[in-house]
């Protein structure tokens, strides 16, 4: 190859900074279906809304999400793992209790403003994928 054609890979500083800024101030928007004995069910609509992303460790983020259902809506702060696949994030949650909710685990991937995962709580889960959208200045 000529000298210069190869790509540099970008470093841990550019890679993290990249993942807060995709999640800062974003929603996260597509659908989830749930899995009940092995079998997919119906697609339903999802929407996420992050304020703000934080590393607060080696690999420990603190993840500031608006939480919507019923009558609640407030802002929780989401402590999680964040792994590296090569260049591409993956958030981990283990058994996060949610305030007035279930304890959650998930796994989810984040790559070119989109996100694709699974996620447990409880005696149910599912599957979810969808695009990301950030709020402009």
């Amino acid at each position: 190859t000529p000298a210069g054609a190869e790509k540099t890979k970008p470093g841990t500083e550019e890679l993290e900074a990249k993942f807060k800024a995709t999640l800062t101030k974003a929603t996260l928007s597509g659908r989830w279906c749930p899995i009940k004995l092995g079998q997919l069910g119906p697609d339903k609509d999802d929407k996420y809304t992050i304020l703000s992303v934080a590393k607060i460790g080696p690999d420990l983020w603190l993840i500031n999400a608006r939480i919507q259902y019923g009558e609640r809506n407030f802002v929780a702060p989401i402590p999680v793992q964040v792994k590296w696949a090569g260049d591409t994030p993956v958030i981990i949650v283990n058994n996060v209790g949610i305030p007035g909710g279930n304890s959650y685990s998930a796994r989810v991937l984040i790559y070119d403003q989109t996100y694709s995962g699974t996620w447990s709580g409880g005696e149910h889960g599912g599957l979810l994928h969808g695009v990301i959208t950030n709020e402009k200045e």
